[in-house]
């Protein structure tokens, strides 16, 4: 399954369904429908190749329009900050992964597998 990685604490904050849109200078080749795992890590990847071994899967998504952001974006993106030429991606279908095995987080979109034992459930429906 392909990954996208988002620092502290975004990555939860999708998992929980209160950041419904991710900002990004580029545009996702994903299919319609294709899931994406967001993995949560620690610091920002800024270099070509920068990769972070301390990741941890936080949601399975869909990514669905993908449309220039603008400032009525700011709340559902939980951004501090505008600036014009940002893309706005509308996440749906979020299901949070709880896992505490750690993964890669790599920059763009990656190949990654969920972990073995990850707990996958609907946001809004409890844990067992």
């Amino acid at each position: 399954m392909r990954a996208l990685s988002i620092v502290k604490p975004a990555g939860q904050r999708i998992a929980e369904g209160r950041k419904t849109i991710e900002v990004r200078r580029w545009r996702p080749d994903l299919a319609s429908g294709e899931d994406l795992l967001i993995v949560e890590n620690g610091r920002y990847l800024m270099a070509e190749g920068d990769e972070d071994p301390d990741g941890r899967v936080v949601a399975i998504v869909q990514v669905g329009a993908v449309r220039p952001f603008t400032p009525a974006d700011m709340q559902a993106a939980t951004a501090s900050s505008f600036e014009d030429g940002w893309l706005a991606w509308e996440l749906h279908s979020v299901r949070r992964v709880v896992s505490s095995a750690p993964v890669l987080a790599a920059r763009r979109l990656y190949q990654l597998e969920l972990p073995p034992g990850a707990v996958v459930a609907t946001v809004g429906t409890e844990q067992a």
